[in-house]
């Protein structure tokens, strides 16, 4: 490496660190305070950085907070590609959806995200309807459902609307649901999982015992279809971080 790339390379980390910093404090604000009542001020007296050095990598305080919900999107998704790599045997419909259930459950801007809430994202709220991203990742499912039919390990009397209907109803209900249960009856964060993959089993799987085949097959296609996920929220990712976005060897909390 010449002495010119390793002073890139070292001037792009020390961005990448300072982005991840700041990132990582408008998170806890935005969670403790909510959206509307957090400003650029408190975020950098948290980050330890200069006003002035948050708009060099955000022209405003909408995009900084849009950059970290798009950040916590693509770790989610990448998360759930990674287990599946670590797991090939639960890359199937039920086992992608479980997981991804049991991210959303951990991060709760994510949650906050999906159940609209404005206490929380304010008027982030608005620009998420206006700007998701849910619809690029629609004819991407239909392929990947229809690969999964061709094996049998897919149900052919839902459509790729029933699917999409049935996965959202469960994954929205359960975040709803904790957010409403009182304590005494909220099971832990294991069995909750445990009860979402076995939900997400008994509604989408065929009940026909599937060869090692069509096993194969499905593994393969669900893990296509993570990493077209996490291409479209990576490319949304770019969108608000540019240069400060490593390559995909190498993200932000890869540590």
């Amino acid at each position: 490496m010449s002495a010119a790339t390793a002073r890139r390379h070292g001037t792009t980390q020390r961005r990448i660190e300072r982005a991840e910093r700041i990132l990582e404090a408008a998170s806890e604000l935005v969670l403790r305070w909510g959206y509307d009542k957090t400003t650029i001020d408190d975020v950098a007296r948290r980050a330890g950085v200069a006003k002035g050095t948050i708009y060099l990598h955000w022209s405003s305080r909408e995009e900084l907070f849009a950059a970290l919900l798009r950040w916590d999107r693509a770790d989610m998704v990448d998360a759930v590609r990674r287990q599946l790599r670590a797991d090939p045997t639960a890359a199937t419909l039920p086992g992608l959806f479980s997981r991804l259930a049991r991210e959303v459950h951990r991060r709760p801007l994510l949650q906050a995200a999906l159940m609209q809430d404005s206490e929380v994202l304010g008027k982030l709220v608005q620009r998420k309807r206006t700007r998701g991203t849910a619809g690029e990742i629609v004819e991407p499912f239909q392929k990947y459902l229809e690969t999964l039919r061709e094996h049998g390990m897919a149900r052919t009397d839902l459509t790729a609307e029933d699917h999409l209907t049935v996965l959202s109803t469960v994954l929205y209900g359960s975040v709803t649901a904790t957010r409403m249960l009182p304590q005494a009856f909220r099971v832990s964060d294991e069995r909750e999982g445990e009860l979402l993959g076995d939900t997400f089993e008994r509604i989408l799987a065929t009940g026909e015992e599937p060869s090692e085949a069509a096993l194969a097959a499905c593994a393969t296609a669900t893990q296509e279809y993570v990493d077209r996920a996490y291409e479209i929220a990576r490319a949304k990712l770019r969108e608000s971080l540019g240069d400060d976005l490593r390559p995909e060897q190498g993200d932000f909390r890869d540590h």
